[in-house]
C-alpha cells in the first residue's frame, strides 16, 4: 500500500515538473529529455523527505537482536510506531531523519536517470512512441525494466551506506560518523566488493517490478486519457443535437 503511494506521488510529481522545465514545449509534445530528468531529479529529492523516515524504521525493524541498539525495549515493541516512538524519545526530530541526506542522494540522481532512461530507451525501441503514445506492451515492459535496472546500479553503493548509517544510532558509540567516514571505513575493512554486495538480486528484482510498473502506468494513462476523448465526443454529439 505505501509503495503504491510512493508510487503515485512520485510519477504525479515528475509528469507536473517535466513539463515546468520545458515550458517551450507545446502540449502536445513530449517533453525534452532535460526536462525528463529535471524532473525526475526533482520528484526524487522531494520523496525522499518521506521515504527516509519510512526507510529508518523498517530498517530497526529488520535490526531486532540482542545486538540492537535499542535491544533494552526490543520486547515490547510491536511494529513500527512503537520503533518510531522510541526514536523520537531518545534522539527527537534528528533521530526520525538520520540518513536524509544520502536518501536525498540517492533518490535524486536515480529517479532522474530512472525517468530519461525509460523515455530514452522505449523511444530506441519504438521510434516516434514518445509522441503518438503507441508503444507496445513489450516496448514498455524492457524499457521500464532497463529503467530500473540502470538507476539501482547508478545509486547501489549510496543505498548500501544509507542502510549502514540509519542502522546505527547517533550515539557517541556509532561505528560511523558520517557519510564519508562510512564510506572509507566500509572499503578498508571488507574491500570494495562490500558496495556491490547483493547488487544481483537487487537488479534483477528491479528489472521485473519496474517493468510492470511502467506498464501499469502508460495502460492507466491510456484508459483515461481514452475515456476523456470518449466523454469529450459524447458532449459534442449532444450539443449537435
Amino acid at each position: 500500500m505505501l509503495s503504491s503511494l510512493q508510487n503515485a506521488m512520485v510519477f504525479q510529481i515528475y509528469a507536473t515538473l517535466s513539463r515546468a522545465f520545458d515550458r517551450d514545449i507545446p502540449a502536445s509534445d513530449p517533453p525534452s529529455y532535460k526536462g525528463v530528468a529535471l524532473g525526475g531529479t526533482v520528484a526524487g529529492a522531494i520523496q525522499s523527505l518521506i521515504i527516509s523516515p519510512v526507510e529508518l524504521v523498517k530498517i530497526q525493524l529488520q535490526l531486532q537482536s540482542k545486538t540492537n541498539q535499542y535491544n533494552n525495549q526490543a520486547a515490547s515493541l510491536k511494529g513500527p510506531i512503537d520503533v518510531t516512538r522510541i526514536i523520537f524519545r531518545q534522539e527527537g526530530w534528528r533521530g526520525i531523519y538520520r540518513g536524509l541526506t544520502i536518501t536525498v542522494l540517492r533518490d535524486a540522481h536515480s529517479h532522474g536517470l530512472y525517468f530519461w532512461a525509460y523515455e530514452y530507451t522505449k523511444e530506441q525501441l519504438h521510434p516516434g512512441c514518445r509522441k503518438n503514445g503507441q508503444e507496445s506492451f513489450q516496448t514498455m515492459l524492457i524499457a521500464g525494466g532497463l529503467a530500473g535496472a540502470v538507476s539501482w546500479i547508478s545509486c547501489y553503493p549510496l543505498d548500501v551506506v544509507k542502510t549502514r548509517l540509519q542502522a546505527q544510532s547517533q550515539s557517541k558509540s556509532a561505528k560511523y560518523h558520517g557519510i564519508v567516514d562510512c564510506f572509507r571505513r566500509s572499503m578498508r575493512e571488507e574491500g570494495h566488493g562490500v558496495l556491490w554486495r547483493g547488487v544481483g538480486t537487487t537488479v534483477g528484482r528491479a528489472f521485473l517490478v519496474n517493468g510492470a510498473i511502467f506498464t501499469a502506468y502508460e495502460t492507466a494513462l491510456r484508459c483515461l486519457f481514452n475515456n476523456n476523448n470518449n466523454n469529450h465526443a459524447n458532449v459534442q454529439s449532444k450539443n449537435a443535437l
